[in-house]
């Protein structure tokens, strides 16, 4: 049987502790991010019309988009998007993005439809960072938010499944022995 892993213990707002410290952006990465903030405000609506062309022509993610408003879906990407160049990357930052997550969990959105995304938005993210005064280190920057929002919202789905697998067995414990078929 394997053993208990220290990461089990750790949960809520010290999971999201935890993946800030991981990511280690640092103070002069969120500065440069901070700085291209306009850039990226400028390019939310193509990125954004981008998103949604392709999440309208595939017919699974299309059904999740009926009768939900367009303008309300758009301002959200955008805010999103715009949001990984604030420049401050702490826990209020991640209970942001978890709340994203819990959305798509909350209507039943697969979590490979929100990764699947990712690559509609880091060629815009790269191409911002490319305009800083330090293009490849800005570039790592904004690569290293995205990958800690991506973490963020599989944390969400985690925390979830977790929780009714645990309640269906009668524990945690249990039920990360199970998801780790052990």
């Amino acid at each position: 049987m394997a053993q208990d892993r220290a990461s089990w213990t750790v949960k809520d707002e010290a999971a999201l502790e935890e993946l800030i410290q991981l990511m280690n952006l640092r103070p002069e990465e969120g500065a440069l991010l901070k700085d291209l903030g306009p850039k990226a405000k400028e390019h939310a609506p193509t990125l954004t019309k981008t998103f949604y062309d392709r999440l309208f022509a595939h017919p699974n993610t299309a059904e999740y988009l009926k009768d939900v408003s367009l303008d309300r879906l758009h301002g959200m990407v955008q805010e999103w998007f715009t949001g990984m160049f604030c420049g401050v990357y702490d826990t209020e930052y991640a209970r942001r993005r978890l709340r994203i997550g819990e959305i798509h969990v909350k209507i039943g959105l697969p979590v490979r439809y929100p990764l699947a995304m990712i690559d509609v938005v880091m060629p815009y993210g790269d191409q911002i960072s490319r305009e800083s005064a330090k293009p490849e280190e800005t570039v790592a920057a904004f690569r290293k938010v995205l990958a800690m929002d991506v973490a963020i919202f599989n944390q969400a789905y985690e925390d979830n499944q977790l929780r009714h697998l645990a309640e269906m067995v009668g524990g945690e414990r249990l039920a990360r022995r199970l998801l780790s078929g052990s």
